[in-house]
């Protein structure tokens, strides 16, 4: 079955910078597009950045653009978003995201914290 576990969340100081990781299992990763999303309290779920099977195309919420980047390794079957510049409205759980069939699974989610 579709597993997505994501790593890497914590509490940090705003202007940091953080690394979550999702490490996929149950499906062909590599050829699979992948997408992290965050919800913040008492918000909707949103999309933050997505990346094709390949790596060779990303697209960023204009709220992330220039601060995080988004990227995979096919090899280890894990996706990466490199969070840098952290503000306090980046508080969130995080969560990778795939899409197979015309169905999403979702991780279980990592919080992230930024406050001074």
């Amino acid at each position: 079955q579709v597993q997505l576990v994501e790593s890497g969340g914590g509490l940090l100081q705003p202007g940091g910078s953080l690394r979550l990781s999702c490490a996929a299992s149950g499906f062909t990763f590599s050829s699979a597009a992948m997408s992290w999303y965050r919800q913040a309290p008492g918000k909707e779920r949103e999309l933050v950045a997505g990346i094709t099977s390949g790596g060779g195309t990303k697209n960023y919420a204009d709220f992330v653009k220039g601060r995080f980047t988004i990227s995979r390794d096919n090899a280890k079957k894990t996706v990466y978003l490199q969070m840098n510049s952290l503000k306090s409205e980046d508080t969130a759980v995080y969560y990778c995201s795939v899409r197979i069939m015309w169905q999403n699974y979702w991780g279980q989610g990592t919080q992230v914290t930024v406050s001074s």
